[in-house]
């Protein structure tokens, strides 16, 4: 077992993931034993209890000796259990080195191996020696599958346990009916115990090497995968972390087969202008690259938090303060985008996260620029200037008949649409069909948010208003002149930080639960390898 954990650490990089990863396999594997052998000994038990009562006729089990040989197996299956009760209970939930866990894995399944063994007392004479090996057999093959361990490990282990089992049945178990068999006893069960020896070396060869070679084909860089957080049609993304900093990532991977060449061009330009956001509503990009089989991924912030679709499914119409408070912080953040020649194109509840970030509540972050379009004289158009992107219910009319003329303008549409969203809990149009709902954006007047069921200040609705207009000359001509207007409105004052930290209190447990439905079941950690030389050479071509 040490040395094939050794080598396992030593493949991943990363000692303390992979002590808490053994560590979580050592608990389970022990979890599911102590169900099993709960049965085995509480059985036992009852059965001598039974004879000692004259509830069940001894039979075989007449001779008193016999009786207390039956009874002791039976107690010491129980204290193993309790001890292993105790340890996986306490010793088990607190970080363990992993030397010792290994050490304490392989020892603590040998002494398993042989308490169990005592089940041999509890046979009558005539009983097969088989039914004394076949529990000690399905902890081997239990440990095969779920502790990784190289298969020469698990085959000393098995060898190690048979020759325990192979003692303990030839010295208390069973009697055969003739005589002139019990000299070969010890040979019939040292013969299987071997044979599933060399089974769960097989077993445990299978199970590691395919561990292994999932860890090492899923590394990215200096980081690790550990959950996935949801998956998109144009690729997956995972929460992750650095294998020093240990500061929690998120990375979006975009597999080659769901996006072709001039996507991937449009991401990791994409990646590299919004290298030059800093703004602090803005989601930070750490690194990108490719991997070697042609895998483009970008590690960026992680965000502890829920997007704005999952707080009206969760919380309703909000407050015209909270809006104000959140769509401001929105605006600031588009701002520095448009200074820079960037348009999202893709404003929409689902791409604002709200958290509770360094003591900070209610902090929006403007995500996914997926769709971002440079609009500064001479920049490449890396999409079809006749596609229409963006979402239907947010899409400015522009961005339906004159795509290649769209600037920032179409976010502060995106912008009033949204902020409709959030005090109705509707969007501003709807229809059966995408094209009814895009005619809605082209034709229909919004109808003011305030008959939507809800009061809306009415200085705040002009606002709103103002920026779902058809003309975007009509509009707020940028993001700061819809910022100061939304916080030069009586509302503003409305929504205070301590409000904030008691929504974030109150609604603590249905947050939690709206993240977890949204997030696939738990991975366990991977990795994947990075082609450096590639990505640095396809950077400096996009830069350039």
């Amino acid at each position: 077992m040490t040395g094939g954990t050794s080598r396992w650490r030593r493949s991943t990089g990363d000692a303390t993931d992979d002590g808490a990863f053994l560590q979580g396999r050592i608990r389970l594997f022990l979890q599911v034993l102590l169900g099993f052998f709960a049965v085995f000994g509480l059985f036992g038990m009852g059965k001598v209890i039974a004879l000692a009562t004259g509830a069940l006729d001894p039979g075989p089990f007449g001779d008193p000796h016999e009786q207390y040989r039956r009874a002791l197996g039976s107690e010491l299956v129980l204290i193993g259990i309790v001890v292993g009760l105790s340890i996986e209970q306490w010793w088990l939930k607190k970080p363990r080195d992993v030397r010792f866990l290994e050490l304490y894995e392989w020892v603590g399944t040998a002494a398993g191996c042989a308490t169990v063994a005592q089940v041999a007392r509890l046979l009558p004479d005539g009983a097969p020696p088989l039914a004394a090996v076949l529990p000690v057999t399905l902890i081997l093959v239990l440990r095969a599958g779920v502790v990784p361990s190289r298969a020469s490990a698990t085959l000393w282990l098995g060898m190690v346990v048979t020759v325990v089992v192979t003692y303990v049945v030839d010295r208390y178990g069973p009697r055969p009916l003739n005589p002139a068999l019990a000299p070969y006893l010890w040979m019939v069960v040292a013969i299987w115990g071997s044979a599933f020896a060399v089974a769960t070396a097989v077993v445990s060869r299978v199970i590691y090497g395919l561990h292994s070679e999932v860890r090492e084909a899923r590394k990215l860089g200096n980081y690790t995968l550990d959950d996935k957080l949801g998956e998109g049609g144009m690729g997956e993304v995972y929460l992750a972390h650095h294998a020093l900093l240990k500061r929690p990532t998120a990375i979006k991977l975009l597999p080659p087969e769901k996006v072709g060449a001039q996507t991937v061009a449009r991401f990791e330009r994409e990646v590299i202008e919004l290298s030059r956001l800093c703004h602090p509503n803005t989601v930070a990009i750490y690194d990108f690259g490719h991997t070697p089989d042609g895998i483009f991924y970008f590690a960026m912030e992680y965000l502890d938090g829920i997007d704005l679709e999952v707080l009206v499914d969760i919380d309703g119409r909000q407050s015209p303060g909270r809006v104000i408070h959140i769509l401001a912080q929105v605006a600031d953040a588009l701002a520095e985008a448009h200074d820079k020649g960037l348009v999202h194109r893709d404003i929409k509840p689902a791409n604002v996260v709200l958290c509770h970030r360094g003591g900070i509540p209610d902090m929006a972050k403007v995500v996914d620029f997926g769709l971002v379009k440079d609009i500064r004289p001479g920049a490449a158009e890396l999409s079809t200037a006749e596609m229409i992107t963006g979402t239907p219910a947010f899409m400015a009319p522009e961005a339906l008949t004159r795509p290649d003329e769209m600037d920032g303008r179409a976010d502060i549409y995106g912008l009033g649409g949204l902020a409709y969203y959030l005090l109705t809990g509707e969007n501003v149009f709807s229809g059966n069909t995408l094209v009814e709902i895009c005619g809605h954006h082209l034709h229909s007047e919004p109808e003011p948010p305030s008959r939507r069921g809800q009061p809306v200040p009415a200085d705040l609705e002009a606002v709103v208003l103002r920026c779902l207009s058809k003309k975007p000359e009509d509009r707020y001509p940028d993001a700061r002149s819809l910022r100061r207007a939304m916080l030069a409105c009586e509302a503003a004052k409305d929504w205070s930080e301590e409000e904030a930290e008691q929504w974030w209190r109150t609604h603590h447990d249905a947050v939690a639960e709206a993240r977890a439905q949204r997030r696939p079941p738990t991975q366990s950690p991977t990795e994947l390898a990075v082609e450096l030389a590639e990505r640095t050479e396809r950077t400096a071509s996009a830069v350039a």
